[in-house]
């Protein structure tokens, strides 16, 4: 099957540059003319796509070479983009940067090239003039594969500052495809993981997403950039589709969500759903029972910590998914969700499922991992190996169960997590796209739990 959606790809000599902004922009610029955008993120990020999703009206979308593989890369992006007119990929970090130690893997480039989409490089243009064309030249040449489409020059000073920088950029004969003005940031705060997630700040959010797509509307050639975009080559792959279970009966599965737990890969839902479940969502913070008839509870990340004192207020919904994993119900915790399985979080009581505690940390633990599976569990057998990624600042004692969720392979080798009766609780991301028997093998043990 060949895929011909016209698409571009958002990227940077370096972060901070202003892809998010630009992207997003760019997006919401693009549907308020009628199209249908498709929105993605190279790399494992949650936050960005949420934006994306506000911009566009569609479920932001990842695509991840390190965690799903090169192969997937098409036929995910085919999948979220089937039907639409335009599809924008913001990338990650800088246009080269990929998983450490690991050459292109997983940059913007490698999915770039992937996905046989042009490149537009934002570029922060607020401390040079003419250096812009060595810079520009460097990146356009550093890999012939990877085409580099145009430029968008981000925190202009001037005209005067305009002008020095196209005729600089005359000489490399890469287009100027759009400049915008160096004014005060769009309102998009963070704190101690990056963005606050859209959910927690949707009126904010939506003021900030229509200031973003001003921005690019007034500074930006939008039908220079669609003419680009129309310019890609043909993927042929078919899209991605979730192996469908047939069967009698449908399992319940409660979803964590609300404002504590935003991290989520929208494939995960559709595995679920895919493999027989009836995925209902349920917000810690404001819910006092679990869904009626639940069977297998997955909680996936997000902020606890900054939830605490209410996650912990909730008493009745502790006590009840504390009941649900005694009872050994299928129970699947990301990173955020082993954290409210804790005893306790920061002092705080918490659900008590796990004998463990949790704290913040001043220390960023972020990076890939590759694991494998120690222990049988809910989502795996023992040998299962998946590639995942960590993002979070805070601690675990012990870090691991008497039946370890996964060893990792990273700059230390180490087991962490916790498997106990039916219960699965580690701090490693994964994406199960990856790895569809995660969601069949899950959604099955809630049937016969």
């Amino acid at each position: 099957m060949v895929t011909a959606v016209p698409r571009l790809v958002i990227a940077a000599p370096a972060s901070g540059s202003g892809k998010t902004t630009v992207a997003t922009g760019l997006m919401a610029a693009f549907a308020a003319r009628g199209l249908a955008v498709s929105p993605h993120k190279v790399g494992p990020d949650y936050i960005d796509p949420g934006y994306h999703a506000l911009a566009t009206g569609r479920v932001g979308r990842n695509l991840d070479a390190y965690m799903c593989g090169p192969e997937s890369i098409g036929p995910l992006f085919a999948h979220g983009a089937r039907g639409c007119d335009l599809a924008v990929v913001e990338g990650v970090m800088g246009l080269y940067d990929g998983a450490a130690g690991e050459g292109e893997l997983a940059s913007t480039a490698h999915v770039a090239k992937l996905l046989r989409a042009p490149v537009v490089l934002v570029v922060d243009a607020s401390s040079q003039s003419r250096s812009v064309a060595a810079l520009v030249h460097g990146f356009v040449s550093w890999d012939p594969e990877v085409r580099i489409g145009g430029v968008i020059l981000n925190k202009v000073a001037s005209d005067r500052h305009e002008q020095l920088l196209r005729e600089a950029l005359d000489q490399t004969g890469v287009p100027v495809l759009g400049v915008l003005r160096r004014v005060a940031q769009v309102d998009t705060p963070s704190r101690h993981l990056g963005l606050v997630p859209v959910a927690e700040r949707r009126a904010d959010a939506v003021d900030a997403v229509a200031a973003m797509a001003a921005q690019v509307r007034q500074g930006c050639d939008l039908e220079g950039l669609l003419e680009l975009a129309r310019s890609a080559g043909a993927l042929s792959c078919a899209p991605w589709e979730p192996p469908v279970v047939e069967a009698e009966r449908r399992a319940v599965v409660a979803v964590a969500g609300g404002h504590a737990f935003t991290f989520a890969y929208a494939e995960h839902t559709e595995l679920l759903t895919a493999a027989g479940a009836e995925v209902v969502t349920f917000d810690p913070l404001r819910d006092e029972q679990l869904p009626d008839g639940t069977q297998g509870l997955v909680i996936g990340g997000g902020f606890p910590e900054v939830y605490a004192s209410e996650l912990s207020a909730n008493e009745p919904l502790r006590k009840a998914v504390a009941a649900l994993a005694e009872s050994g119900a299928p129970v699947a915790a990301e990173c955020a969700g082993l954290l409210y399985l804790c005893r306790e979080l920061d002092g705080r009581p918490m659900c008590g499922v796990l004998d463990a505690t949790a704290r913040m940390s001043e220390r960023l633990t972020l990076g890939y991992r590759d694991a494998v599976a120690v222990s049988d569990s809910v989502l795996a057998v023992a040998g299962t190996r998946l590639r995942g990624h960590e993002f979070h600042r805070t601690v675990v004692e012990p870090g691991a169960g008497t039946a370890p969720a996964w060893g990792v392979r990273a700059a230390d080798r180490r087991v962490e997590g916790f498997v106990e009766k039916g219960v699965h609780a580690s701090y490693l991301h994964t994406h199960w796209a990856a790895e569809p028997g995660v969601a069949r093998r899950f959604v099955e043990r809630c049937r016969t739990s």
